[in-house]
């Protein structure tokens, strides 16, 4: 279990908002298996609907406010109904559990391996390690380009994962929106959900849409890290870490 502390490093890392209240996540779990799970299955990561755990408007609410705002009213364009009937604090609680299971996604197993006492060690192989990044890595990063020397940067090993794990990004988020007719439109995102997408173009005109109705293309950079996070084994993480420390 993370402290407190720990809990707020990591959701700064991963741009989320503050520490889920573990209390009311108790209390919204059977909240969720009995009005959610249905749809977005019984671990939130998606059956009819979509995965609530990789979800924007999950990620980027604060003590239920912007889930409750769907919850109450639904979203019939996208086929949720609504739920007038359940309270601000089941939603609440329900939001609670939704962030619980982001912060287990993102932390699963990986708090003992980033805060080993032996930070300069590890235990992984170097070779599975180039392999693991070839297939998960390559297609942003390089070994000879910009990760080219990152072992004198970040020598031991749990700094080493912290860096590959959570790379903190203060950027605004950028997209590119394609409409059914072919227009694209880039600028900053003021918002984006499962249903909704709206931003800022570079003329600093506001545009907003239905998210089924276009394409969106996110130049979120670290979007690859977030979607890695769930997917990680022990051995791949200290795999990685063992390859990563050999680039000097």
């Amino acid at each position: 279990m993370l402290a407190p502390a720990q809990q707020h490093d990591m959701h700064t890392y991963l741009g989320l908002g503050s520490a889920p209240d573990a209390a009311a996540a108790k209390l919204g779990e059977p909240l969720y298996k009995q009005n959610c799970a249905a749809c977005h299955g019984e671990d939130a990561r998606g059956a009819q609907g979509p995965n609530l755990v990789r979800s924007t408007l999950v990620l980027h609410d604060e003590k239920g406010h912007d889930i409750g705002q769907v919850v109450k009213s639904g979203r019939p364009e996208g086929g949720m109904p609504a739920f007038p009937n359940l309270t601000d604090q089941q939603i609440y609680d329900i939001a609670e559990y939704l962030h619980v299971q982001v912060e287990n996604a993102a932390n699963r197993g990986l708090y003992n391996s980033l805060y080993s006492k032996q930070r300069s060690q590890t235990t992984g192989d170097p070779t599975k390690g180039r392999q693991f990044f070839a297939e998960h890595c390559a297609s942003c990063h390089s070994a000879t380009g910009d990760l080219a020397k990152i072992a004198d940067k970040f020598p031991e090993a749990a700094e080493m994962q912290e860096r590959f794990l959570w790379p903190a990004s203060r950027e605004p988020r950028r997209a590119t929106v394609t409409t059914a007719s072919g227009q694209t439109i880039s600028g900053t995102i003021l918002k984006i959900d499962d249903f909704d997408v709206s931003l800022r173009d570079a003329a600093g005109q506001m545009h907003e849409w239905p998210r089924d109705q276009v394409e969106v293309k996110l130049e979120d950079k670290l979007a690859g890290h977030r979607a890695l996070l769930p997917v990680y084994k022990d051995a791949d993480l200290h795999n990685l870490t063992a390859y990563l420390l050999t680039l000097k």
